[in-house]
């Protein structure tokens, strides 16, 4: 049921992206705020050139697949407009999960980490991707194709959901109004991105906020006299002027971890399985334990 190719729809929106991006700045410096570097914005397009790379040279893979599981769709949805709110609503479920196992797994929070890397928060940072993604993002979005969404459309609507995802990117927008209940709104994001305790690994959705409110990963943004202002990036200080260690340094942690000749097979296990800062004597501390020494 293709209306336009994911090919156009992504040379329709690089204007529309240019001109937002240069308002923000224009906007930022002219209310002399510090919210965009020059070495920030530049590190935000280099990992967006990488994640295009690695998502090209991978498509030799996981397009055949997704297209051998279509010849096994279980039904097909005729109708033009709920064929194309189901494959909204059903890809934005499987995202979610996605985006959830990222940050519960420190395996893939190892790839994922470099999209909270920045203490910045602008639109340029929603172009900050997750590099490695494209390699196992499609094992999530396996049971589309047998939904009966053809894979063209699969990533057409990914790449529809991920400006969304990309807008959100901004602290110019305070509240949507009664939008805050349904979608993902910069304020919602804004917790995601933070580095503050009561915050983290919150907020996952990409387009809709309502799997959050189900499943209980929802947390609202709250006043300055409420709670502290949001620090933006990762919970420790790591070197972001070498490119290398921008997109591996969890991998080197992790590498680290499970070459020690102190430990168990089972704490091994833990520090490339478990959730990211989980450690065998205490020295790190997970995002619950962080909120619960925070409450304490």
């Amino acid at each position: 049921m293709q209306f336009i190719t994911e090919e156009q729809f992504v040379k329709f929106s690089v204007p529309y992206y240019t001109v937002i991006i240069l308002a923000e700045i224009i906007i930022s410096n002219y209310q002399k705020q510090d919210t965009y570097t020059v070495k920030d914005t530049a590190q935000n397009l280099g990992l967006m050139i990488a994640n295009m790379i690695v998502d090209l040279g991978f498509r030799i893979l996981y397009i055949p697949i997704l297209t051998f599981l279509y010849q096994f769709r279980l039904f097909e949805i005729n109708n033009f407009w709920v064929y194309w709110i189901v494959l909204l609503v059903a890809e934005d479920f499987l995202y979610y999960w996605l985006h959830r196992t990222d940050h519960v797994c420190r395996l893939f929070w190892a790839c994922h980490a470099t999209h909270h890397s920045s203490s910045k928060y602008n639109l340029s940072v929603g172009f900050r991707s997750t590099v490695f993604e494209p390699i196992y993002r499609f094992i999530f979005f396996a049971p589309l194709p047998l939904m009966g969404f053809d894979v063209v459309d699969i990533l057409l609507m990914y790449a529809m959901t991920q400006i969304w995802g990309i807008l959100v990117h901004t602290k110019k927008i305070h509240k949507l109004g009664f939008l805050e209940y349904i979608l993902v709104t910069p304020s919602h994001h804004r917790v995601h991105h933070a580095s503050n305790a009561k915050y983290l690994d919150k907020n996952m959705g990409m387009f809709l906020i309502i799997w959050d409110k189900l499943f209980g990963t929802f947390q609202k943004e709250l006043a300055s006299n409420d709670y502290q202002p949001i620090k933006y990036g990762l919970t420790s200080e790591i070197n972001l002027d070498n490119p290398i260690n921008l997109i591996f340094h969890e991998w080197i942690a992790i590498w680290k971890d499970i070459t020690r000749t102190d430990l168990t097979l089972k704490q091994k296990y833990m520090y490339v399985f478990g959730p990211p800062g989980w450690s065998h004597d205490g020295s790190r501390h997970t995002s619950d334990e962080l909120r619960s020494m925070e409450e304490n």
